[in-house]
């Protein structure tokens, strides 16, 4: 009876979400919890002291050096720790930072093999403990990369986006929840993506910790919130490459201008990381 109850439970959560993306509003994650016992843990940043450059280093920047990033501007060296936690703020600067004029200001910091203590990983299960930075064209991210997702051969096998969550919908009507997604087949015209899945958080992703996890194995990416449960898929075709982590923030717009719906707080807004911690099957660490 308890394998028939499940059967039918997860049924009916399968349509629940089918009708939610159909109609196009988020939904409270519904799914089964987390089976932490399968994993054990290969990666924990506790943010703990100084941030470690040299497990982190800037995402698509290098040194001191200042990129633009949409509409707004990334220098690595604006990521640090504050009483146990990541601190990346986004922040305006009259005088500029890092080669570049006045802008918002924020950062991107990745564990890609850049840094000398650099971590990727196959499969297993990835998780980040945070708070969100309001704005409404603002919007941060916990996500998985690496070389693959720019080759063009219409699948993910060799590398997918694996955007775990994005806190993109503070301007919407529903502003308290994440969108995960994936992309693959580089950036350009050849460029695919899956379409953002939305999910409401149960507390005040602006105000309270929540946590972000997914569990990739070899068949399917497997999403959740809290350690519930937000939705599956394989689309694309499963990466079965190493990736690795990236934690960052940036605002809607283009060439360090912010679009015209900017809605950042007066003085600025800030992305708070408890902790990230990867955990990898037990099975595949024998």
């Amino acid at each position: 009876m308890d394998s028939i109850f499940k059967i039918i439970t997860s049924l009916f959560t399968s349509l629940i979400l089918l009708l939610c993306q159909w109609i196009g509003i988020p939904c409270l994650p519904m799914g089964e919890e987390v089976d932490m016992t399968k994993f054990t843990q290969t990666f924990a940043e506790e943010f703990d002291g100084e941030l470690d450059r040299s497990v982190w280093s800037g995402h698509y920047q290098y040194g001191n050096k200042t990129e633009s990033r949409k509409g707004s501007y990334w220098n690595q060296y604006l990521a640090e720790t504050k009483d146990g936690n990541l601190v990346i703020p986004v922040v305006y600067l009259e005088e500029g930072m890092g080669g570049e004029g006045a802008g918002w200001y924020t950062a991107g910091i990745d564990t890609d093999d850049d840094s000398p203590n650099g971590f990727s990983q196959k499969f297993g299960y990835f998780e980040c403990r945070c708070i969100l930075p309001e704005g409404a064209d603002v919007w941060s991210a916990f996500w998985l990369m690496n070389d693959g997702v720019y080759d063009v051969d219409g699948s993910g096998r060799d590398g997918t986006e694996i955007d775990i969550f994005e806190s993109d919908c503070y301007g919407n009507f529903v502003r308290n929840c994440v969108t995960s997604n994936l992309h693959f087949d580089g950036y350009n015209d050849a460029h695919q993506k899956m379409g953002a899945r939305a999910f409401i958080t149960p507390n005040n992703p602006y105000e309270e910790y929540n946590t972000y996890g997914l569990e990739w194995n070899e068949d399917e990416y497997i999403f959740y919130i809290n350690g519930v449960e937000t939705f599956r898929t394989n689309y694309g075709g499963v990466s079965q490459n190493p990736e690795y982590l990236i934690l960052s923030v940036e605002m809607r717009g283009e060439d360090g201008i912010p679009s015209e719906r900017e809605n950042v707080p007066a003085d600025s807004t800030e992305f708070i990381v408890d902790y990230v911690r990867v955990y990898q099957y037990n099975d595949l660490l024998k």
